[in-house]
């Protein structure tokens, strides 16, 4: 039950929940599922059947371009992670989720899932809340990567995120913000030149 706290915690953000949708409608479709580092969620051209949130560990959702991984999503504990597009239109994944610390997830199917919104129309506008959560912070970064300048994209991340700079490896980060590997470089001596002042 410890393991389900943080995503009952999340969803509460959303509508109140009561034991009863809690404990006879969620509780009994919840996987628990754990991952070792660097170890496949979902690989490509498989449909994603998982709706996942991750309570420990962290992951990232990346596609292959020529011999090139590009990273689209880089999460951490409290967050969602799934290919969304395979998810809901149930079309083989385009991306792969892999784990770059070891993970645990809560994992919801997507059969399953579908009985929780025909369960009752609280569940339906649940899923609907959660979706258009996802689908807001989704547009709000492809923005800052059209409208920001790498070296903006780069400080925004920063301040924002301080802790995933100790955990990710440069290169996932470089790439998720669509910055050049020397140009990250440069941008985190420029940070620490500044921090040392």
């Amino acid at each position: 039950m410890e393991n389900v706290q943080p995503f009952v915690s999340f969803l509460r953000r959303f509508t109140p929940l009561t034991d009863e949708e809690l404990y006879r409608i969620l509780m009994p479709v919840i996987k628990i599922r754990q991952f070792r580092k660097k170890e496949i969620v979902t690989r490509e051209n498989e449909v994603e059947n998982y709706f996942n949130f991750i309570t420990k560990g962290l992951v990232r959702k990346y596609y292959r371009k020529d011999s090139e991984e590009i990273n689209t999503q880089i999460s951490m504990e409290g967050h969602l992670i799934l290919s969304q597009e395979s998810f809901h239109s149930r079309t083989p994944s385009e991306y792969v989720i892999e784990t770059i610390e070891p993970s645990t997830l809560v994992s919801i199917t997507y059969d399953d899932l579908e009985k929780v919104y025909s369960s009752s129309s609280a569940m339906e506008r649940l899923g609907r809340m959660v979706i258009t959560y996802s689908m807001i912070i989704k547009d709000r970064w492809q923005m800052q990567m059209v409208k920001m300048t790498p070296r903006e994209r780069f400080l925004n991340f920063v301040s924002r995120n301080p802790e995933l700079m100790q955990r990710v490896p440069q290169k996932f980060l470089a790439s998720y913000l669509n910055i050049k590997p020397e140009t990250f470089s440069r941008f985190k001596h420029l940070l620490k030149t500044k921090r040392d002042l």
